[in-house]
């Protein structure tokens, strides 16, 4: 009874329009009153303040202030201006190098919307230049830019190894891979487009000009290089990798590049405080939430009823893929872990799948419905940030929600693409 309360509660909220911390505390609060009325107070308060007093979730504020230097800075430009000056006079270059853009400036910000709202304006102009149509750009821009929730570091895969206590190393080194199968995929139906329409190629960068995008671009490269390798060489940990990321940012932008002074990064500052308040807000109530799937013995019951129907890891994966999928176009990126991985998760493990493999396909997931109509958040940052009417930018994203659906299906049901390189560096 608790469960079916919690779920057409939260439901009904959703449809009436709340903000997603709404949706899901108050069924929480009502439930513990309802059904729970013997727990103290105390502990519920504990439970909401607990779930965010773990070391690991101090990396998500550092990597979002990061992120947010990097874009009010220079590196975006600096990172798109290497890669086109090496790719840009080749067939189908300016659309590689959107799709190579977006995979570098993910592995220095590990966020989608902020990597189209970056590159955005610095790549559309160079793609319809080069003769590709208004709809394929912006679907391109905002399909690039899900590798920053696959490609370390990702916030997507922090709260995912918090929620599970999986591996982050673990994690990230599993992401890095799909993203680049990812973007790979994406980069072959760009080309694939290119011979069908004959879109242009930019001019021939001159040696000059490529040392130099190389000088500067290997600056930006440098933070990718420095979380990974230490994370990796047991330097440091991902939550230190976080502090270090925006030490390296603040160097960069202020002291090496001096991109700009005090005055804005007070306002990034301000500006990040704002997000990573929101996110921690709903990582607190989606404890509370948590919670109470448990104490409803959720978890159980599905992991009884799959044991019941004798259901395969492969009929799982799907199940899990279509659930995520309805979800992505309607619930936030964070949402929908809070509420569905604590379902689902000690069902997979019960069903013996590794808890990396269940991650990545849970962020992959995700990043599809960072781009689901009718209310995947990439969308709506690609029409404010380059001023296209959002019914322009769905137009376009079709095609690239098909390759994300068969790059899924590729690594749902071959888990050794996202599991094979822990092999190497366990």
């Amino acid at each position: 009874m608790s469960l079916i309360f919690l779920c057409t509660l939260a439901m009904v909220l959703l449809a009436l329009g709340f903000e997603m911390f709404l949706v899901m505390g108050i069924p929480s609060v009502l439930a513990w009153l309802i059904y729970f009325p013997d727990i103290p107070s105390v502990a519920i308060a504990q439970k909401l303040l607990g779930g965010v007093n773990v070391s690991t979730l101090l990396a998500i504020p550092f990597f979002i202030f990061a992120a947010d230097i990097m874009a009010r800075g220079t590196i975006a430009g600096r990172l798109t201006n290497l890669v086109k000056t090496n790719l840009g006079h080749y067939r189908g270059g300016i659309g590689h190098t959107t799709v190579a853009s977006c995979m570098a400036f993910g592995a220095v910000c590990g966020s989608a919307p902020a990597t189209v709202a970056a590159l955005g304006r610095l790549l559309h102009p160079e793609m319809i230049k080069a003769g590709y149509s208004e709809r394929f750009t912006l679907g391109l821009i905002a399909s690039s830019a899900e590798c920053a929730l696959l490609i370390p570091p990702s916030i997507t895969l922090i709260i995912y190894g918090w929620l599970t206590g999986s591996s982050i190393a673990d994690l990230f080194a599993a992401g890095f891979v799909v993203g680049v199968v990812l973007g790979v995929a994406f980069m072959v139906q760009v080309q694939i487009v290119t011979w069908r329409t004959g879109a242009g190629t930019s001019p021939r960068a001159s040696t000059r000009e490529r040392l130099l995008a190389v000088r500067d671009g290997l600056v930006a490269l440098g933070l990718p290089a420095i979380i990974l390798g230490g994370i990796y060489g047991g330097v440091f940990t991902a939550t230190e990798a976080a502090a270090v990321a925006v030490i390296y940012a603040l160097f960069v932008e202020m002291v090496l590049f001096r991109s700009f002074g005090l005055k804005t990064l007070l306002e990034t500052a301000e500006s990040s405080a704002i997000t990573i308040a929101a996110i921690f807000i709903l990582l607190a109530t989606g404890s509370l939430l948590s919670f109470f799937i448990t104490l409803a013995q959720v978890p159980a019951f599905f992991t009884q009823l799959f044991t019941q129907w004798d259901v395969s890891w492969m009929t799982f994966m799907m199940i899990v893929n279509i659930v995520m999928f309805i979800a992505g176009m309607f619930i936030d990126p964070n949402s929908i872990l809070l509420v569905l991985v604590p379902t689902f998760f000690p069902v997979a493990v019960a069903l013996g799948i590794d808890p990396v493999h269940f991650g990545i396909v849970v962020c992959l997931n995700i990043c599809i419905g960072m781009i689901t109509p009718p209310f995947g958040l990439d969308l709506f940052v690609a029409s404010s940030t380059l001023r296209r009417p959002v019914e322009l930018v769905i137009g376009g994203i079709w095609p690239f929600i098909a390759t994300n659906v068969i790059v899924l299906m590729l690594i749902t049901y071959v888990p050794a693409i996202s599991t094979g390189i822990l092999q190497l560096i366990r």
